[in-house]
């Protein structure tokens, strides 16, 4: 028997699931966030939700606004119940569920620009942040702000009826300064080192070229934070819903699945008020710098290690490459010879602790986090993740045996077939260009190279760097995979 969740519907589920004990009808929306997914839903929401809890900030609570056609999805599922959904903690321990409520409403853009709009501009909104991938912020090649992207010119033809989150954004803004108003804090939690400069660089080259005078009035008034969000959060599948059926009772459109671990440091540098994000867990800093270089080069590096041998094995799900004592060896020897080295003090953190901690959390077999999930990233997450350590290596003369494997193991996933011969499903925003490249170059990593999206000439320059990535490719054809990682790892 299962309850379908809604507000009227909280009593009847069982006791052992929290649900929200504060009043929803006195939370307003203080915060709107683009682009709600799994993680904003496990993240941001569950900390604010911890603070309702406590009868604090309640002014503070969340608006979530679709812009793309494929958000339908979630304004229909979030609308049927409320904005209520489920959030499920796993762990070898066990699952233990809970009902998160900070949400009290959800704007699809593509029916309802104008209300999307005045939800941003109405002097209540203290906060707009974001989860838009790191191609919603229109960074070109060459790092410099992509103008024109047809996003980008449609919006600036069309100010006020945008299209584009910084369409959005600007006008948003822009209403606001012909009123008379603040402006509201933009705080970016997408996984980009330095998400909120590069949230305000891009956004003001954005309302320059739109009107020079408003490009200004953000520059002296706004605040764009920095952050560092982590917490391991995959995608939604039905089995997922199923299993928060029959296991709590609770018939749930969309529900989310995460790890216990969570973590989220914030420069605090708001520019209308904030929640006390810090009494329930965050950490409110003057640099999240650290932290950032830290999480990036670890945990997201070391991502994109496991991912791409681990399909090439045939593994479905993170937990399973841990399970192989070779790749469980190529991840903690990357971390520590390769990429700690190049890490600074980061305050409160012990190294040693946070990398056995990511082993462990890896290795957590009720997440079922897919490798395909993390295999989309690749062309984003080779330059932000992977590469920064390299470069770093290579001028200071230090070892890149392992980082270069990692490369050369996404070389051999692009070719799209792993051990067995089974075709590997590829999602990567660039996989057609990225295959045909390739399965045409072969053994010869020179074509790869060459996508200046992805490798700086400094690193594509590099006779060693280009050497190692040529003898384990040739390594792959001729010994396969195992044997190309046990030699990698022994000569390491």
């Amino acid at each position: 028997m299962t309850t379908k969740l809604s507000s009227a519907t909280l009593g009847l589920l069982d006791s052992r699931i929290a649900v929200p004990r504060y009043d929803r009808a006195q939370v307003t929306k203080g915060i709107v966030h683009i682009g709600v997914g799994g993680f904003h839903r496990a993240h941001q929401t569950v900390y604010t939700e911890d603070l309702f809890h406590q009868g604090r900030d309640l002014s503070f609570g969340f608006c979530g606004v679709g812009l793309l056609p494929q958000d339908m999805g979630m304004r229909d599922a979030l609308r049927s119940q409320d904005h209520l959904y489920t959030l499920v903690e796993r762990s070898r321990e066990g699952d233990s569920a809970r009902v998160v409520g900070s949400m009290v409403d959800y704007r699809f853009a593509p029916d309802d620009r104008e209300g999307v709009l005045e939800k941003m501009a109405a002097p209540e909104t203290k906060i707009v942040s974001m989860t838009i991938t790191e191609g919603g912020y229109y960074v070109a090649a060459n790092g410099a702000f992509d103008a024109a992207h047809p996003d980008i010119v449609q919006d600036l033809q069309n100010p006020h009826t945008p299209r584009c989150s910084f369409g959005f954004l600007v006008e948003a803004l822009d209403r606001r300064r012909k009123r008379g108003q603040a402006p509201f804090t933009i705080l970016s939690c997408d996984n980009i080192q330095g998400n909120g400069d590069m949230a305000k660089r891009m956004l003001l080259a954005f309302a320059e070229l739109r009107e020079p005078t408003l490009a200004n009035w953000m520059t002296e008034n706004g605040g764009f934070p920095n952050s560092m969000v982590d917490r391991i959060t995959p995608a939604t599948t039905d089995e997922h819903r199923q299993m928060v059926a029959d296991r709590f009772g609770i018939e749930d459109t969309w529900p989310v699945m995460t790890e216990v671990f969570r973590q989220w440091v914030i420069e605090d540098t708001f520019v209308q008020g904030r929640p006390a994000w810090e009494a329930v867990g965050a950490q409110m800093t003057t640099d999240v710098l650290p932290y950032e270089k830290m999480k990036l080069r670890l945990l997201n590096a070391s991502h994109q290690a496991l991912c791409y041998i681990g399909m090439l094995f045939g593994y479905e799900y993170a937990h399973q490459t841990m399970e192989d004592d070779d790749i469980r060896a190529l991840v903690t020897q990357m971390m520590d010879d390769e990429v700690t080295p190049l890490l600074p003090a980061v305050p409160g953190i012990d190294l040693s602790e946070y990398k056995a901690t990511l082993i462990q959390r890896f290795a957590n077999p009720a997440i079922r986090d897919q490798l395909s999930r993390i295999g989309i990233y690749g062309s984003s997450g080779m330059p932000k993740f992977v590469l920064p350590s390299v470069e770093e290596q290579l001028r200071r003369g230090g070892p890149i045996r392992l980082l270069s494997f990692t490369v050369a193991c996404w070389f051999r996933y692009l070719n799209g077939r792993d051990e067995s011969g089974r075709e590997i499903t590829m999602k990567d925003p660039m996989a057609p260009r990225l295959r045909e490249v390739a399965q045409a170059a072969g053994g010869d990593p020179a074509p790869l190279l060459a996508l200046r999206e992805i490798f700086s000439e400094e690193v594509a320059a590099s006779p060693e760097f280009g050497r190692q990535v040529r003898e384990f490719l040739q390594s792959f054809s001729e010994r396969g995979a195992r044997a190309t990682l046990r030699d990698a790892l022994f000569r390491a």
